[in-house]
């Protein structure tokens, strides 16, 4: 069965991690992926990040190689008019651009969306910032951690006595992957009508806006300005939310009147439903803190893992607090594969589809210019050319 993106060439002049990862999304679904980087140093991700210091001090670190596997390493000095005429011959083969540098850059390397597309105009520019263009904060430079900030989230995450929190994972980078991703497929799908390519303007402050879209119209609908709720669920519900047990703690999402009576019998506490504080959705928001209490007063007789156990049974939407470990164990995660649709080690796509290539069949993460002499072969250069360039530092090659 063939990939949905076999037979597309995407040019990965990317770093650090959201630009990396929407590339590495593409070659998961078949595209050919060549990495362009630095001669010498490569991408600044190969040197950090994760908790391997001899990987990372090797130009190898977990945090780059998480979305390093399947692609080809060129290494390429865009400083230099050699190295750049290298580049658009790349272009040229290529059906789609993936890079996330702030348009100063582009501009000082002749290499905007507009001239990108004037070198090939079937090309795909897949331009991933911080903020986007077209504003006065298209140039400024932003990391997760920033757009975390910025964009109000992080004042959402945590308690009023925590203050604001960043998450856990650098969700932000990830999702702007898929983001672009998803924006690409777009642009390729049109091309298939038009035969013309397209600039793709990704924003890791929309991305970042997006995870948020129920919060925001809430806002905009009614002018209440959101603040941290910790665990509270978001919907409000006052059996809903994160609750301690004798061992552990439970997620509830208890929510509609079915599955509140469903909760309260598995409880044991069928009385609830005939209890005027608690009998209707507006009773039990009226008197929500005695409901929280009561709720506590009975999970905290048993423990987590059991308490999962009994409302699951009855259909009561909980889960149990896990570590990533845990997680990683559960059987949904391990009867549907998800490790398995990415390279061994490697994360994979959120969904599954009979048209993805086999993972296992792809390269491992490549040491920087591994690929240089084959890349540039396959685009015409003679070997004598391909030692004036290595001699003139343009290239660099894989140790």
């Amino acid at each position: 069965m063939t990939a949905p993106l076999e037979g597309i060439r995407v040019i990965d002049w990317t770093h650090v991690l959201a630009g990396p990862a929407c590339a590495y999304y593409l070659g998961l679904l078949g595209a050919e992926v060549i990495k362009v980087e630095r001669p010498g140093r490569g991408d600044a991700m190969r040197h950090r990040g994760g908790s391997d210091k001899a990987r990372a001090a090797a130009g190898m670190s977990t945090a780059y190689m998480t979305q390093a596997a399947g692609k080809q390493s060129l290494a390429l000095d865009l400083g230099t008019a050699a190295g750049r005429a290298v580049f658009h011959r790349l272009l040229r083969s290529a059906d789609v651009l993936v890079e996330n540098h702030r348009p100063a850059t582009l501009e000082r390397l002749d290499l905007t969306e507009g001239a990108t597309r004037a070198i090939n105009p079937r090309l795909i520019h897949c331009a991933m910032t911080g903020y986007g263009r077209g504003n006065d904060m298209a140039g400024a430079p932003a990391y997760d951690v920033n757009i975390q900030a910025i964009s109000g989230l992080m004042t959402l995450t945590g308690t009023v006595e925590t203050g604001p929190t960043r998450t856990g994972a650098p969700i932000i980078d990830y999702a702007t992957g898929l983001a672009g991703a998803l924006g690409v497929m777009s642009a390729l799908m049109t091309r298939t009508r038009t035969g013309k390519g397209a600039f793709v303007d990704v924003s890791m402050l929309e991305t970042a806006f997006s995870l948020m879209s129920s919060t925001i119209a809430d806002y905009r609908l009614t002018g209440t300005a959101p603040r941290a709720r910790g665990n509270a669920a978001n919907s409000r519900s006052p059996s809903s939310g994160v609750f301690k047990c004798a061992e552990g703690q439970i997620s509830l999402g208890v929510n509609e009147e079915g599955q509140f009576r469903a909760f309260a019998r598995a409880l044991d506490r069928a009385e609830w439903l005939d209890d005027p504080r608690f009998g209707n959705p507006e009773a039990r928001d009226r008197n929500g803190v005695a409901l929280g209490q009561a709720i506590s007063g009975v999970l905290c007789t048993q423990s987590a893992d059991v308490w999962e156990q009994v409302l699951m049974a009855a259909g009561v939407p909980c889960a149990r607090l896990r570590t990533l470990p845990e997680a990683l164990d559960l059987t949904a995660s391990l009867q549907r594969g998800f490790a398995a649709r990415g390279s061994a080690g490697f994360c994979g796509l959120p969904f599954a589809m009979a048209a993805a290539p086999d993972p296992t069949n792809a390269t491992d993460p490549q040491a920087l210019g591994a690929d240089t002499g084959a890349v540039l072969g396959d685009l015409g250069y003679a070997p004598s050319e391909v030692e004036d360039l290595q001699a003139q530092g343009v290239i660099g090659f894989g140790k």
